[in-house]
């Protein structure tokens, strides 16, 4: 990795999430398009609040006063200029999108982590793949999933390649954004739990007792992928319970499923027609 790479921790939570659900070698999505969508506009709300930039209130997302200059400047007007507030399922419709996810992965071939790839179909350009060029910033992720979650992993960088496609999928989180571990210790193996609850670390890949304690960006990154179906693809060791909360009470994770909810539920209305 290179001075002009950025590593784990300076990736944005979108560029971060869509490194993790992209195929390394063929460069295709690992979750359906419409996942990879609204979980790309969570992942931007996600990073506006971890920044500051907006914040819940009451049910309705607000801008604040001050805030960072950031490479979503352009979601955080739409935000700050909208007449009324809107809730965040609302703001995950609204910013959902083919261009949304294109911007951010052409973010990431100006970086070098990955490549723009365009398939030609009949001499025309069919689709747009995005191939893994640097390999650095994804095992550095890898690396710090796996030590938030006490995965005992002998190679992180080869969890990468047991993705095969999205499956379905269902932190307890303080105002700030900060996880709050002792709201959320369900499935969380500590120096707390009874020995009779704890996993056996004597299996291959069986959680450790000793897992760190995640700082804010990664958890929001771990309840993103749980909530798109990705985390047990990527760790299938891994112990998914603390994951689920971490969905189910981080509000723009929550937003994701709810609109992934609506999705699939229309889809199988429209397939009974």
């Amino acid at each position: 990795m290179d001075a002009e790479t950025p590593n784990a921790a300076e990736l944005s939570l979108p560029q971060a999430f869509l490194l993790l659900a992209t195929n390394d070698n063929n460069g295709k999505p690992e979750v359906p398009v419409f996942a990879l969508r609204t979980t790309v506009a969570g992942a931007i709300l996600a990073e506006l609040d971890l920044i500051g930039a907006i914040g819940l209130q009451g049910k309705h997302i607000t801008a604040t006063g001050d805030a960072p200059q950031t490479d979503f400047q352009h979601e955080l007007e739409l935000i700050r200029g909208k007449s009324r507030p809107h809730t965040p399922k609302a703001w995950v419709s609204i910013l959902e999108g083919r261009a949304e996810v294109l911007r951010v992965y052409e973010g990431m071939v100006s970086l070098g982590i990955v490549e723009h790839v365009g398939e030609k179909h009949l001499g025309r350009v069919r689709a747009v793949r995005y191939p893994e060029k640097d390999h650095a910033p994804e095992a550095a992720l890898l690396k710090k999933i796996q030590a938030t979650l006490g995965i005992a992993l002998s190679d992180p960088e080869a969890a990468a390649s047991t993705v095969t496609e999205a499956g379905e999928s269902d932190g307890r989180w303080t105002d700030v954004g900060a996880f709050d571990v002792e709201a959320s210790d369900a499935g969380t193996p500590d120096a707390g739990t009874p020995d009779s609850a704890k996993p056996d670390s004597t299996k291959p890949g069986a959680a450790k007792p000793d897992a760190k304690t995640p700082d804010a960006r990664t958890t929001a990154l771990i309840a993103l992928l749980q909530a798109a179906g990705l985390l047990g693809k990527l760790f299938p060791a891994a112990d998914l319970t603390r994951a689920s909360e971490l969905a189910k009470y981080y509000w723009p994770t929550r937003a994701v499923e709810d609109e992934l909810r609506l999705i699939r539920l229309a889809e199988e209305e429209a397939a009974t027609l």
